[in-house]
């Protein structure tokens, strides 16, 4: 049978069978761990062993392209041409993960093994990598091999590019997508990463925050001194440094620089987000409602507003601590912010901010190779429709339509540089423990993701949204 019910029972079954369970497990064994340099050879292995031979054998061309940026982290781009007249799809994943955290997994687990097991909340899938982000773009690897398999094509062009930097902001990736613009050049981006917003329904986000990285840090002198004999008389650089962060940010975590955060939100964003109420679900931390700006539900705070976090705060020797007063303190923040800001104004800012306040001495540097920008598409565009209706289609459930994801992605570069709509469409969910010990998938998410990107990708061949097209 050559129809869409057969290629979604054909994705079903591969995933009743076990053999999506065993693809993924092959891919999380592979440590892509992009921030220590000794991954490096597992990195390009990534690409060029598990991923290269699977596109292949889908009727894909792949080359690996180097990142002049990282050179430890290349690109993979896959490329099916049907017919140079047809649209193209474009296709993202990132094969890098995070550090595996060894020795820090709930009942002695390998991060780099999949391990199923059962909790009191149901099955989960633990390994490094699950949710963020072999499993979601080997769901739709595996959607689009079905849909190939099911009608002999797909009626559209295919180019899928995988990154192995994302876990550390994509250094070089905006560059090579731009030299390249030509060849990676596609009518829309229908893409996965981050969580869904709920495990009851699916959802769709249109773009992302973007995230900057800041170091600061305060140093007096070389080497702690006696506390006894020096305390009262040397200035404690961790308690200056609190002090200045506290001008920048309230006691509860609201940004209270102005510069630092919208005036306003849009009404097309309000009004999105004023269908979405944002809750914790089981395994979830308990939500705050008293943190972060005042006056905004939970969903505009998350979704359609800045935030200052600050990540770490080290001083003197954390694991042994000294009678001293420490030389230094160093604290690493995060501002997620939204399109309606300017990101490249922050830091002058803060130094300005700082200087004018009397806290001299304090650097304020970039913490990441890069910076990942804010992105959104107009929650108007023919594709946001045509993606509802999709997925609506094949799982019976009604979508909810986020403006932008409170995390970050490259999507600014594929949305503004490229240029080309950008539909994500997320196959985790927010308690996976993403970027910490025990991350992990659940089956039943999986199983939906791979019938809902069969569907989305079987609907391509009846025509782009938004572009005239013949069906296959």
């Amino acid at each position: 049978m050559t129809t869409r019910e057969a290629a979604i029972d054909a994705v079903s079954r591969f995933f009743k069978d076990g053999g999506f369970q065993a693809e993924l497990a092959d891919r999380i064994a592979v440590k892509t761990s992009s921030r220590e340099d000794q991954h490096k050879d597992e990195l390009k292995r990534y690409l060029d062993e598990l991923l290269r031979q699977r596109f292949e054998t889908m009727g894909f061309s792949v080359n690996i392209h180097p990142n002049n940026m990282l050179e430890r982290a290349p690109f993979l781009v896959a490329k099916r041409l049907e017919d140079p007249t047809l649209p193209t799809l474009f296709c993202y994943g990132h094969g890098d993960t995070v550090p595996g955290e060894d020795g820090r997994w709930s009942e002695g687990r390998d991060p780099w093994q999949l391990v199923a097991a059962q909790t009191s909340s149901g099955e989960r899938w633990y390994g490094r990598g699950t949710a963020d982000n072999k499993a979601q773009h080997t769901i739709n690897m595996e959607a689009l091999r079905h849909v190939i398999e099911t009608r002999g094509k797909l009626g559209y062009n295919v180019t899928f590019l995988i990154e192995t930097a994302e876990e550390m902001g994509s250094p070089g990736l905006a560059d090579f997508c731009r030299d390249n613009r030509d060849m990676l050049a596609a009518d829309l981006l229908l893409a996965s990463d981050g969580p869904r917003f709920s495990t009851d329904g699916p959802d769709i986000k249109l773009g992302t925050r973007g995230g900057l990285n800041i170091r600061f840090r305060l140093e007096y002198r070389e080497g702690g001194h006696h506390s006894g004999n020096w305390g009262g008389l040397l200035a404690n650089p961790a308690i200056v440094l609190m002090h200045a962060l506290t001008t920048l940010v309230s006691r509860n975590g609201e940004i209270l620089h102005p510069g630092l955060k919208p005036t306003s939100i849009k009404n097309s964003v309000r009004d999105a987000l004023a269908k979405v109420t944002v809750t914790s679900g089981p395994g979830d931390p308990d939500i705050d409602p008293w943190w972060g700006e005042q006056g905004l539900s939970g969903a505009e705070k998350v979704f359609g507003w800045n935030t200052f976090e600050v990540l770490s705060f080290i001083t003197g020797d954390p694991d042994k601590p000294q009678n001293a007063v420490p030389p230094f303190a160093e604290a690493i923040c995060q501002i997620r912010f939204v399109v309606d800001t300017d990101p490249d104004t922050f830091l002058p800012l803060i130094r300005k901010h700082l200087k004018d306040r009397g806290f001299e001495g304090i650097s304020v540097e970039p913490a990441r190779m890069s910076m990942l920008r804010a992105s959104r598409l107009d929650p108007d565009h023919a594709a946001v429709e045509w993606a509802v209706n999709s997925i609506t289609r094949t799982t019976g459930k009604s979508v909810t339509v986020i403006p932008n994801a409170g995390g970050s992605l490259p999507n600014d570069i594929f949305l503004n540089i490229i240029g080309m709509p950008t539909i994500w469409v997320p196959h985790s969910y927010t308690g996976c423990s993403q970027h910490a010990p025990d991350e992990h998938v659940l089956p039943h998410l999986m199983k939906e993701g791979l019938e809902m990107m069969t569907g989305l990708f079987w609907d391509l061949g009846d025509g782009f949204p938004g572009l005239k097209q013949e069906p296959v």
